[in-house]
């Protein structure tokens, strides 16, 4: 394998080329891999379906769970699969994190680092084949400075945009600080520009991502109520949802604003990740159970009819069965619509993977199906809690008869319908049935 310093090349135009796109993982790294692809159509270069055969693959990685490294590898096979004189490029979180286990296990042709995937077309005139990979990566990314701007189109109704990047955070399960470097935000008037110029493309909804949004500022003056302020008031925008937000960095002033704002959204997603104290003192987060029950009654003064989403880490290492019953516990009694029930799998180079007390993994995957089976029954609650009520859908889909689209505070609705124009459109709907797990309503 070759390894190179950062070096920025002459761009090369291949009009012949074809290049197909996979990203796994979060919502910033499709705004991230919707900005590379843009940078390749200017190139020359055609779009292609991964589905399809295709010149250059390149896949957008994760690496918050293990899961996320087998999918890697699946879809590399997949690729190869497809097209195997293709080339296949590697960037993202485990592009940063194992380079050298990406070369060893898979066939592909370059990988990048943090610090180079959005200089991809300068690096591939220079990368062989795969049995010399060329891997352009720094080890360290702890003194990365200036956040690239991206935004996703592609989506004709929705698009994400990165406000913020990296995080300084040390919690001790997560590796995303050393796959993207501390914390560092794009400044608000790009923002806007680039708000505009979704809204130019057509796109009525707008998703605010990073990795730690909360700790949005800029130059130490511009904080995330500011940015949503400024973003408030950019024409054609209609609806704005924030991604998701630590609890010790959701203000009163940023839950009240959403009440009076125009697109803002009535949607909060509030990591909890633990509902008991000693887990969450080792996890070393920075609030504890009572912060974030707060955070949570706060959100309900204010919007009553909020939709309230909640992350948690089922397993642990040394979380005991009082511990989990405490979690269980807490969720069952806040006023939330869903969760994200993640199980816990140890990250190399976090300082949790050292820890010795193990949660057994079957007895992970039982947390996480008793917490799932919890989110089903609060995302029907609350279902149940609206009905009758007019809520506004962004209709996305047509099929089968029936439209489908999510409310402001984030339900997927289905109204039968043969008008396929009103996708992309925004309408008033009575929220009318709940049968075989789907909600159903009709234009008022």
């Amino acid at each position: 394998m070759t390894w190179i310093n950062a070096v920025y090349y002459t761009k090369v135009k291949n009009n012949n080329k074809t290049v197909a796109f996979h990203t796994l993982g979060c919502k910033l790294n499709y705004a991230e891999t919707s900005t590379i692809a843009r940078q390749f159509e200017k190139a020359g270069y055609q779009r292609a379906a991964f589905r399809d055969s295709a010149d250059l693959y390149v896949i957008n990685t994760c690496s918050v769970t293990e899961n996320a490294d087998r999918e890697f590898r699946k879809i590399v096979n997949r690729a190869k699969r497809l097209a195997p004189e293709s080339k296949i490029a590697v960037i993202g979180c485990y592009a940063q994190l194992k380079p050298e286990t990406i070369v060893e296990t898979s066939a592909v042709d370059l990988v990048l680092g943090t610090k180079e995937k959005f200089n991809i077309l300068e690096h591939l005139q220079f990368s062989n084949n795969t049995e010399n990979p060329l891997i352009v990566h720094e080890s360290s990314v702890e003194n990365l400075h200036g956040c690239i701007p991206s935004y996703s189109i592609g989506d004709r109704t929705r698009s994400f945009l990165k406000i913020q990047d990296g995080c300084d955070y040390p919690c001790t399960y997560c590796t995303i600080p050393l796959a993207r470097g501390p914390s560092r935000s794009i400044d608000p008037e790009i923002l806007v520009q680039q708000a505009q110029e979704i809204a130019l493309n057509g796109v009525k909804e707008i998703v605010l991502t990073g990795v730690n949004i909360g700790d949005y500022r800029y130059n130490n003056e511009s904080a995330l109520l500011y940015l949503l302020q400024q973003l408030d008031q950019v024409d054609g925008i209609e609806r704005i949802r924030i991604s998701s937000i630590e609890p010790n960095l959701l203000s009163d002033e940023i839950i009240h604003f959403v009440s009076h704002s125009m697109c803002i959204l009535p949607h909060f997603h509030v990591p909890l990740q633990a509902g008991s104290n000693t887990v969450l003192s080792r996890m070393k987060r920075r609030y504890d159970v009572e912060l974030f029950q707060d955070r949570i009654r706060a959100i309900i003064s204010e919007h009553p009819q909020a939709g309230i989403g909640v992350d948690v880490i089922v397993g642990f290492p040394g979380e005991s069965e009082i511990e989990f019953q405490q979690t269980y516990t807490l969720l069952e009694s806040l006023d939330i619509s869903y969760l994200h029930v993640f199980t816990y799998s140890e990250r190399p180079d976090t300082a949790a993977a050292a820890y010795t007390e193990k949660v057994a993994m079957e007895e992970r995957k039982k947390r996480n199906r008793i917490l799932t089976k919890l989110s089903e029954k609060k995302r029907q609650a609350f279902i149940l809690s609206q009905m009758n009520q007019t809520r506004e859908v962004l209709f996305e889909k047509w099929g089968a008869g029936y439209l489908s689209g999510m409310t402001e505070n984030y339900m997927k609705v289905h109204v039968r319908s043969a008008d396929k124009n009103l996708i992309n459109n925004v309408k008033d709907i009575e929220l009318t049935a709940f049968k075989d797990d789907k909600l159903f309503g009709a234009l008022k």
